[in-house]
């Protein structure tokens, strides 16, 4: 049983389609840098949870709202996503 969970966002772009694999301390990092860069709201991202946080429920519950949390967050941004976004998402892979 792993101590932490992966989660897998499937990124659309045109005619680009990729998987990229984060965990929830990685949202939090990115969240903290658009915070504090680009004043984005810091009640948007889904708080830590800590009792039965790999229950299968929770787990389900979270995915939908990391993937609510992002689309925000590009909806946020609709022409140029912020350089530390971009590079989460893997942007600079996959788009030129």
């Amino acid at each position: 049983i792993s101590s932490f969970q992966v989660y897998i966002i499937q990124v659309s772009v045109g005619n680009h389609q990729w998987t990229v694999k984060h965990r929830y301390s990685d949202f939090h990092d990115l969240h903290e840098k658009l915070v504090s860069e680009k004043k984005i709201d810091k009640n948007l991202l889904p708080p830590k949870k800590m009792i039965g946080k790999n229950s299968k429920s929770l787990v389900e519950k979270r995915q939908k709202e990391l993937e609510v949390y992002l689309q925000t967050l590009l909806l946020k941004f609709p022409v140029t996503a912020p350089k530390v976004l971009s590079h989460f998402l893997h942007f600079h892979l996959y788009v030129s």
